[in-house]
């Protein structure tokens, strides 16, 4: 079940603070992994994320070279096939939204800014699944997770829940640097990362 918030509605200054401020929450996950494989290097995450954020603010003149960006971006992105631990899914999935942002800045594509809503989701619902099949091991139980039982869960319910917070706020959000402030501020109150990781 795909959160599907009106994003189009927005405007692109606005797309681009919920994607920000949802890649907030999904950064640590990325620094998580990339401290216990010993690969990738999350500063060059964050600084990108820094500098889209300063361009929100317009009274900085930022100006993003996307091709260098994305080329360094890349460098980053763990291959799945070569970790066996369930942390490069998650990191992988901050990769893959930072890059959606960056495209949409590049091409103005609501699908791209769309894409970081369901690439945070769907990390929640993976880690979520996981732990509930866990959970059913523990008990030595047969079932089959269902899709009900994954939006139930807590950390599912919060995911919604701050998305739709953080869309409702920044339509009616001026578009400053206080907003931008406060949109951060909002996502990362409870100090966890989407996945309930402390910062």
């Amino acid at each position: 079940m795909a959160i599907r918030l009106p994003l189009a509605k927005l405007s692109l200054w606005q797309q681009t603070a919920f994607c920000c401020a949802l890649l907030e929450r999904m950064l640590p996950n990325y620094a998580m992994f990339s401290q216990a494989a010993e690969f990738g290097d999350v500063n060059v995450l964050r600084n990108q994320l820094d500098l889209v954020w300063q361009r929100l603010d317009s009274k900085q003149k930022v100006k993003l070279n996307y091709e260098a960006q994305l080329e360094k971006l890349e460098a980053q992105i763990p291959d799945p096939e070569a970790f066996d631990f369930f942390g490069v899914f998650p990191a992988l999935d901050v990769c893959m939204a930072l890059m959606s942002l960056l495209q949409a800045l590049q091409s103005k594509d609501a699908q791209e800014f769309a894409n970081v809503s369901r690439l945070s989701h769907n990390s929640v619902s993976y880690y979520v699944e996981l732990l509930l099949v866990e959970e059913a091991e523990q008990v030595d139980e047969e079932q089959e997770i269902t899709n009900h039982a994954i939006n139930q869960h807590p950390l599912m319910a919060w995911e919604r829940a701050t998305q739709n917070e953080l869309f409702d706020f920044l339509k009616d959000a001026p578009e400053s640097k206080a907003s931008c402030q406060q949109a951060k501020a909002m996502v990362l109150e409870e100090g966890l990362s989407n996945l309930g990781i402390e910062i």
